[in-house]
């Protein structure tokens, strides 16, 4: 089930931070973030406060979460894009995470759908996502779903300074 999180939800969404904050340190997985730089409890909260922040839900619990809006950060502005499109026909997906303890299981794949059906239904056919170039599963993940990479941008990406952010963009 999907549905635009609460302030009920700020305590799950933190524990997939943390998760993936932990298995980045570990050495497990490579993304590029940075524990109490980003993402943090703080940015969860303000994406819920904006109303911006959606939840996948499964088996009683959050297991996916992302913010969906039409901002796009500064960066987009050097990027190559595929599609000269108005702002106001652009949806982003900004940080799209699934809980490590449920990966593998399509819920990533189910945000992508609710994503592209949300652009729809709010009338914007251009779709663009970013990921640090690090973080290579994503890169795949998006790419077996549609999305082109248009290029990449040098960049201090969310107080993380060195990241070569990775543009991506689908037409729906």
């Amino acid at each position: 089930m999907f549905r635009q999180a609460t302030i009920h939800d700020l305590d799950a969404i933190c524990a997939i931070y943390d998760a993936i904050h932990t298995q980045e340190e570990a050495g497990i997985t490579t993304i590029g973030w940075i524990r109490s730089v980003y993402p943090t409890r703080q940015t969860a909260k303000l994406a819920i406060e904006k109303e911006d922040m959606f939840v996948l839900e499964a088996e009683g619990r959050v297991v996916a979460c992302g913010r969906i809006n039409q901002e796009q950060v500064d960066c987009y502005q050097d990027g190559n894009w595929k599609y000269e499109a108005k702002e106001q026909d652009v949806m982003v997906l900004h940080t799209l995470v699934v809980d490590p303890a449920k990966s593998r299981m399509g819920y990533g794949a189910q945000f992508l759908t609710f994503y592209e059906a949300f652009a729809k239904e709010h009338d914007c056919p251009y779709l663009r996502i970013d990921t640090n170039a690090r973080n290579t599963r994503a890169r795949a993940f998006y790419q077996k779903n549609g999305y082109w990479e248009v290029g990449s941008v040098p960049c201090v990406f969310n107080g993380i300074p060195g990241v070569e952010l990775i543009l991506l963009e689908k037409k729906v």
